[in-house]
């Protein structure tokens, strides 16, 4: 038996990363997927290579920061499946910069994807399960919402208000049959790496590179590919946690022991 046979999940920012490597798990799992982002040529793409392995999944563009794109997505699940399962809110952004550095701008970019669009997409979805009676909610935050990281002001921030607002909506809806977690990744290797560079902008980023650079750092000796992260935001969507809530899994590579 799959362990998510039949559930209809929805995966936002599903298009790449964390994201793209959940959408394929959760396929694998049994899951019917719905992906969300802003690049539709890339949520095709997700959409063809689970298709291609069998499973069932479909894409839906959208901003998360525009209300009425949370609403539209919601409403058009629900109007063609007559539920929704699993919300994992995994669109989010990183910015580097110090509070002197941080711009108006960059703040309020900031908060509205990794904050808000994670609010407003629970506050829908909850309608729904509560109607249901059950769903789960897997939010991804981040190792750095526990401890902070040099030169990320607005990143730390919003992720540790994401852990913040898990903890609040999983004691308000624990009694609906509705579960609310955390998944707290710490240096994942992810498309955008590779494609414009993350610690060098002017040039992509090797895993080897990866791994010598950030992976030095961490006790297991290297960063994480996007699969191991999946595999933790899949025990926090399936019934193997059903007795979990308002909990953080950390997912760091030991970053947060010392």
């Amino acid at each position: 038996m799959k362990r998510l046979a039949g559930r209809i999940a929805l995966i936002t920012g599903g298009t790449s990363g964390i994201g793209k490597a959940t959408a394929r798990l959760f396929s694998e799992q049994g899951a019917v997927v719905v992906i969300t982002g802003r690049r539709e040529d890339r949520g095709r793409q997700v959409v063809a290579e689970i298709e291609a392995l069998g499973g069932q999944a479909s894409f839906i563009h959208a901003d998360h920061t525009l209300p009425q794109d949370c609403i539209r997505v919601v409403e058009e699940i629900v109007t063609k499946f007559g539920r929704l399962d699993i919300l994992f809110n995994n669109a989010g952004i990183v910015v580097k910069g110090t509070a002197e550095a941080t711009t108006e701008e960059t703040w309020q970019k900031v908060m509205d994807v990794n904050v808000t669009a994670v609010w407003r997409m629970s506050r829908l979805a909850l309608e729904q399960m509560r109607r249901q009676g059950h769903g789960v909610i897997v939010n991804n935050a981040s190792d750095w919402g526990l401890v902070a990281g040099e030169a990320a002001v607005a990143y730390c921030t919003s992720k540790g208000a994401v852990i913040q607002m898990t903890k609040a909506i999983a004691l308000d809806h624990a009694r609906e049959g509705i579960r609310v977690n955390a998944v707290c990744p710490g240096d994942t290797f992810v498309e955008r790496w590779a494609e414009k560079g993350y610690f060098d902008s002017t040039r992509p980023v090797t895993l080897s590179e990866a791994n010598q650079d950030a992976g030095s750092a961490l006790p297991l000796g290297r960063v994480a590919a996007a699969a191991e992260i999946a595999q933790a935001v899949l025990f926090l969507a399936s019934d193997e946690s059903s007795f979990v809530t308002g909990t953080t899994l950390l997912v760091d590579g030991g970053n947060t022991a010392r």
